[in-house]
């Protein structure tokens, strides 16, 4: 019911305007609001803040259905259920919850997580922005980018080194609201893709925040980001999967329409294969993303689990969005087609909360252990 209740939802509401969004670069916020309303923006959070209370595989496939219809609307619900409301809820306290996270589930405010920083992508333990506690404040300084959602937001995830003597284990996370004293955004990003998500940096100039503002502990701020993104992988997995399926779905279309040497194109075994291949993808990427989240489900180990899904997926995404232009030809590669926005969207999936190349670390590492035990 779940998954027909987002399917239509993406199909009313989503897939007519998605084009929209993109070339005008719109924040598509009566969408988000009624996929607040759907109970979407916050899916696993408790009913007692406001949330939906279901589970991650539920969360796996509202999101693919909802990136079916418009990538740009599945990452912004990505962001605020996994990287904001995500840490907020595993890591604040009762009164955070009540602040942070109540009036962030229905889709009228929505938060960010800033952890990438100009001088550190993938290497998230190097961050150079610092939090110093000062009386019963922490002033904050340093500059935090390539964040979904920033202009949006109405709060934010941040990350801070505040003892640089313990390395990574001298980071600290905080919550940071958008209208703090100190606390401007950059200049908005002209991307290839999900252009209807804003995309900037956050910059933080003596920004001082109350001491209550620090989530968890001193020092868990890379262990929180780690989980975070463990979690957050699973919703880019399935993000990255509506984008495949959409692929598909255009290509397969327009193989069924398209009339050469006399019959459908579909009927033409070329074209056949590249189909079969694309759905044999989708099926075995889709098949580990749901795999990770039922792992997190029932509370167990799930970090490889999750980055092979994100990495399956995401590369199944730039495959079948590559093989619809392939089969739509020249249709593929104007705009009246929705193949070469897929093609577009598609390649940030390889690259966000975890490049591929990050991914088969990760994948690599837990297998090394597994196998040499």
């Amino acid at each position: 019911m779940l998954q027909r209740t987002c399917r239509d939802f993406a199909d009313n509401e989503l897939v007519p305007n998605a084009a929209r969004f993109d070339r005008e670069h719109l924040y598509p916020a009566e969408q988000i609001r009624k996929m607040g309303e759907l109970g979407l923006m916050a899916v696993a959070v408790k009913e007692d803040y406001g949330g939906t209370g279901l589970d991650y595989l539920a969360y796996a496939i509202a999101m693919e259905e909802i990136s079916r219809g418009c990538a740009s609307a599945g990452v912004i619900m990505s962001v605020n259920n996994s990287l904001y409301l995500g840490p907020l809820t595993h890591f604040g306290n009762e009164e955070q919850m009540q602040k942070f996270v109540v009036g962030y589930t229905d889709g009228s405010k929505v938060g960010c997580f800033a952890l990438s920083e100009p001088g550190n992508g993938s290497d998230a333990g190097a961050a150079s922005t610092t939090a110093t506690l000062k009386g019963d404040r922490w002033v904050l300084n340093g500059t935090k980018c390539w964040i979904t959602n920033g202009y949006e937001a109405g709060a934010a995830v941040v990350f801070a080194t505040t003892d640089k003597s313990l390395k990574h284990k001298g980071i600290s996370a905080f919550i940071v609201p958008k209208e703090t004293a100190g606390f401007s955004l950059g200049k908005k990003e002209d991307k290839l893709g999900i252009r209807g998500s804003s995309t900037c940096s956050l910059i933080f100039e003596d920004c001082s925040i109350p001491k209550e503002n620090l989530l968890g502990e001193p020092g868990f701020g890379f262990k929180i980001a780690m989980q975070t993104l463990d979690a957050g992988r699973i919703g880019i997995a399935s993000q990255a999967l509506g984008i495949a399926q959409a692929s598909l779905e255009c290509a397969v279309d327009y193989a069924n329409k398209r009339i050469a040497f006399g019959k459908p194109i579909a009927k033409l075994q070329a074209i056949q294969t590249k189909i079969a291949d694309m759905a044999t993808r989708v099926e075995s990427a889709r098949l580990l993303t749901w795999r990770a989240a039922w792992l997190k489900d029932n509370k167990k180990p799930f970090t490889k689990e999750a980055a092979q899904a994100k990495l399956a997926a995401s590369e199944a995404a730039t495959y079948c969005a590559h093989q619809s232009i392939q089969v739509l030809g020249g249709m593929g590669y104007v705009s009246d087609m929705p193949a070469e926005r897929h093609y577009r969207d598609a390649r940030i999936t390889e690259i966000y909360e975890g490049t591929s190349e990050i991914q088969r670390l990760v994948i690599a590492g837990a297998v090394l252990k597994e196998l040499s035990a």
